[in-house]
């Protein structure tokens, strides 16, 4: 007998896969999201100064992987904001942790226990919204793998991806803190999940969407989780990409690269002759004084 169908593990993914995310995913997924473009630098006074680029700001935050996976499908970035209650959900959510009297809305959402069950929410949706992004690519382009994975990718981690664009409207610019240059965990787990759905609309997985669902949202919410209580900003893929790092491109991940091509040491005769002319230089002003 199958285990699956003995545990009824099977049913339940079925059920979960299913389970509709608006109001309350939804919901957690916009707190989450406006909370962090509050911690971010400027963001308050932005708000005080410019509401309209804050809300702006906060708009990207939640629905930013929409609009740019729509630009790359070749459909209107404004698309999705013909959702009037969710744009009206996420504006509510904006209004009440920037504006809120006393700061109570953002002091209950940022009290550790609330926030943790908020965070293992929102993992629930990036899990839907990078199975769902494959998914809708793979009607599109249905030998496209490697649009699946890119569409997956920017539907799990488009907030992310666009945060240069986010900053310029709140007058940061801060090119270093690029996302493809220094991915965070969601940015990475995103990219493995789309590759993971897209093996199995592929069928290279032997294995049901649902159950793939079910699995890649545990391992997200209990990471993330886990992260968030420990005030951790490492990655559970460390080890592993250090050991790949270091087998494919000769240096560990996040370590010192290594440069094959040395710039020509100067040659010591130039340090000698810098000192002989500090020498010369401190005689003849001796001399001067002297006269």
């Amino acid at each position: 007998m199958d285990v699956l169908d003995a545990l009824n593990l099977g049913d339940l993914a079925q059920a979960f896969s299913k389970m509709g995310m608006f109001p309350i995913f939804d919901v957690a997924y916009y707190i989450v999201s406006i909370l962090y473009l509050k911690y971010e630098p400027g963001s308050v006074e932005v708000s005080r100064r410019s509401p309209v680029a804050s809300w702006l700001c906060a708009m990207l935050y939640c629905f930013g992987s929409y609009i740019l996976a729509d630009v790359m499908l070749g459909t209107s970035p404004i698309d999705y904001f013909q959702h009037n209650s969710h744009i009206l959900l996420a504006s509510a959510v904006w209004y009440l942790i920037f504006y809120c009297p006393l700061n109570l809305f953002y002091k209950c959402v940022a009290f550790l226990p609330v926030k943790l069950v908020l965070v293992a929410l929102k993992e629930v949706v990036r899990a839907r919204k990078i199975a769902a992004g494959v998914h809708h690519a793979h009607h599109a382009y249905h030998h496209g793998f490697f649009i699946m994975v890119i569409v997956g990718y920017v539907k799990g981690s488009g907030v992310a991806l666009i945060s240069n664009f986010e900053q310029l409207l709140r007058g940061v610019w801060r090119p270093e803190s690029n996302e493809i240059l220094k991915m965070s965990f969601p940015t990475k787990a995103s990219l493995y999940g789309a590759i993971l759905f897209t093996m199995q609309e592929a069928h290279w997985l032997p294995v049901s969407r649902s159950i793939l669902i079910i699995t890649f949202t545990l391992f997200m919410a209990t990471s993330k989780v886990w992260m968030t209580a420990r005030h951790s900003h490492g990655s559970p893929f460390a080890l592993i990409e250090s050991w790949i790092c270091h087998l494919l491109f000769r240096s560990p991940l996040g370590g010192p690269e290594e440069d094959h091509h040395h710039p020509p040491a100067a040659p010591a005769t130039s340090s000698l002759k810098t000192k002989e002319d500090l020498s010369e230089g401190a005689r003849k002003r001796k001399a001067k004084k002297a006269e």
